[in-house]
């Protein structure tokens, strides 16, 4: 199963991104847990709340696997994944659970497709950080080549967006 993961700091178009890749490709697709998580809570989250993300985050991702299979499909969107995890918690708390970054290793997607900050930020109430996306985009560029991942970087607005996220994954389909 191939695993295309969106990624990229807050308000960058990963939602949107995702589910059009998706609806392009045909195929599945997983939405950030994180998210989720966050809204479901409603309050600040913390360290604590790390493990419980991860967890969401894995189990959202299998279930998306196996429903993937089972229709015949090869490849899986997702909408963020560990790494996006591993990177918020270094980001908020300094530091991230070991086994949370061994998951992030172990399930290292195929192709990340990392969305840059030229998109209008827009607070929404989960988003907090329209100042430091700069900042993040460069901890997910060093996190990513860390963990050693196939990035492709994705800019522009609109139909410009998709259309440079589809060639990304199309190249990969040429290999």
């Amino acid at each position: 199963m191939q695993r295309v993961v969106v990624t990229g700091s807050e308000c960058t178009g990963k939602t949107t991104l995702a589910g059009e890749l998706a609806a392009r490709l045909g195929v599945l697709w997983v939405p950030e847990q994180a998210r989720a998580y966050a809204e479901r809570v409603g309050r600040p989250l913390s360290a604590d709340d790390v493990g419980p993300i991860a967890g969401a985050q894995i189990a959202a991702e299998d279930a998306a696997i196996a429903s993937a299979r089972h229709l015949g499909h090869t490849t899986l969107v997702l909408d963020t994944d560990l790494v996006s995890t591993v990177v918020y918690a270094r980001h908020y708390y300094g530091a991230c659970p070991p086994w949370v970054e061994a998951g992030a290793r172990a399930r290292l997607g195929d192709r990340y497709l990392l969305c840059g900050t030229d998109v209008p930020w827009i607070p929404d109430g989960v988003r907090d950080r329209g100042h430091a996306r700069e900042a993040l985009h460069a901890l997910f560029q060093s996190t990513l080549a860390e963990f050693g991942a196939s990035v492709c970087e994705v800019r522009g607005l609109g139909r410009t967006r998709v259309e440079r996220a589809f060639e990304c994954v199309a190249k990969d389909d040429e290999r």
